[in-house]
C-alpha cells in the first residue's frame, strides 16, 4: 500500500514526502493539506490510518482532486477551533447543510521549508469568525520527528517483541500575525486523526467521566464507562460525535480495531492543561467550554472512518498568548489480539 499510494499521489500532481525514523517507522506526509497520510511499521506496507478510497487508483484520485468537494484525503490533519466560528459561516444557523471547510485552511497553501534535514510545512492564512464578524491572520507550521516505542524499556515488552510498532512526534505551532494580535477572538489548534471504521475508542480518564453528545445518537451498548476508562464502540451508521472534558482526560486516547487476523492499536499521547482555554463548544451551547478531546463516528456518504480528535488551548483574546506550540506522539501497534490488549492495559488503563 505504501508504494502504491506514493505512486498514485505523484501521478496526480500531489507528491508526498517520506520521513523514516531511526527505528524504521515510516511516515507519509502529504503537503497538500499538510496531512500525515500514512504511518507504517518497519518492513510493512500496511497503513495504520484511514485514507480516502479514491486514492486506491490513479484515475479515481485524479477525479477526486479535480472535484469541487472537500478533499478529505485521510490520515491526520490540523484544523482550527472554535468550529462554530470557522466552519459554520451562516451562524447562528447550525444546520449541516451550511457546514463549510474553509479551503484556505484545508487544504490551505502549505509551503515546504527545509531546515537542514528537517522539512517544515508552513501555511499563512486569513480566516473569519462567523459569530464575531472578525478576520484574523494566522500562521500554522507542522513537522514530524521520531517517537520511539514507549514500552521499549519495559520488561513486559520482551513478551510482545514480535508486535509491529510505528510512531512519530508531531510538532504544530499556531501564531497570530499583524493586527490580529490585538483582537478579541480566541483561536485554538484542533487535531483530527482518521482511522478505519468499526473499532473501539479507549479514553484514559482520572475519574468516571461523562461523554457529551454533540450530535447523532449513541446507544448504551456502545458506550461503556468505568472509573478510569471510557470505551466507545464506533460501529454505527450515520454521523455521531462525542466530547470529553479537559479536567477528566489524562492525555492518552487509543483506538483498537481488527486488522485481518491481527489487532491494531493506535494511541495518541498529548498534553492536557485544564487551566488553558479550550474554546471548542457544542454548536448550540456556545458557553459550554472546556472540552479537550472529541471523537466522531462517520459511516455515511462522507465515508467510513473513526476520528480521534484533540484540542490545544487557545491563543489571543485576553489569553496573554499570541503563539502556541503543541507536541504530541502517535504510537501504533499491530499483532496478536491478546498481546495488543496487554499493550492497551499498559499504556491506557488496567481496565482496558
Amino acid at each position: 500500500m505504501l508504494n502504491k499510494l506514493i505512486h498514485t499521489l505523484s501521478s496526480v500532481g500531489k507528491p508526498a514526502e517520506l520521513f523514516t525514523s531511526p527505528d524504521g517507522s515510516t511516515v507519509l506526509v502529504l503537503p497538500y493539506g499538510a496531512r500525515v497520510l500514512g504511518l507504517f511499521a518497519s518492513h510493512s506496507e500496511q497503513n495504520f490510518f484511514w485514507t480516502h478510497p479514491a486514492l486506491g487508483a490513479v484515475e479515481s484520485a485524479k477525479a477526486f482532486y479535480a472535484s469541487e468537494v472537500w478533499h478529505n484525503s485521510g490520515g491526520d490533519r490540523t484544523w482550527l477551533a472554535p468550529e462554530v466560528d470557522f466552519f459554520l459561516p451562516n451562524y447562528p444557523d447550525v444546520s449541516f447543510g451550511g457546514y463549510w471547510q474553509p479551503r484556505q485552511l484545508d487544504p490551505g497553501n502549505y509551503q515546504i521549508v527545509r531546515e537542514g534535514k528537517k522539512s517544515v510545512l508552513v501555511n499563512r492564512l486569513n480566516v473569519k469568525s462567523s459569530r464575531f464578524n472578525e478576520s484574523v491572520d494566522l500562521e500554522i507550521t507542522k513537522s514530524v520527528g521520531p517517537a520511539f516505542n514507549p514500552l521499549r524499556y519495559e520488561p513486559s515488552w520482551k513478551v510482545v517483541s514480535d508486535v509491529a510498532y510505528a510512531g512519530f512526534t508531531l510538532h504544530t505551532t499556531l501564531q497570530l500575525m499583524g493586527s490580529s494580535v490585538e483582537g478579541p477572538l480566541q483561536v485554538g489548534l484542533w487535531d483530527l486523526m482518521q482511522m478505519p471504521h468499526g473499532g473501539e475508542l479507549l479514553v484514559s480518564t482520572y475519574r468516571r467521566a461523562e461523554a457529551k453528545l454533540y450530535f447523532g445518537a449513541v446507544g448504551p451498548e456502545d458506550l461503556i464507562i468505568s472509573d478510569h476508562l471510557l470505551r466507545y464502540r464506533m460501529r454505527a451508521s450515520g454521523e455521531h460525535k462525542l466530547g470529553f472534558r479537559a479536567v477528566d482526560m489524562t492525555g492518552r486516547v487509543g483506538y483498537m480495531y481488527p486488522a485481518g487476523d491481527q489487532t491494531a492499536l493506535v494511541v495518541r499521547n498529548f498534553a492536557v492543561n485544564p487551566s488553558g482555554e479550550y474554546v471548542d463548544v457544542p454548536w448550540t451551547e456556545t458557553a459550554n467550554l472546556g472540552f479537550a478531546g472529541q471523537t466522531c463516528n462517520v459511516n455515511s456518504g462522507l465515508g467510513s472512518f473513526s476520528e480521534l480528535e484533540y484540542h490545544v488551548p487557545a491563543i489571543g483574546g485576553g489569553t496573554g498568548s499570541v503563539r502556541s506550540h503543541d507536541v504530541s506522539q502517535v504510537w501504533a501497534f499491530r499483532g496478536a489480539p491478546a498481546k495488543i490488549h496487554a499493550i492497551a492495559k499498559s499504556l491506557l488503563s488496567a481496565e482496558a
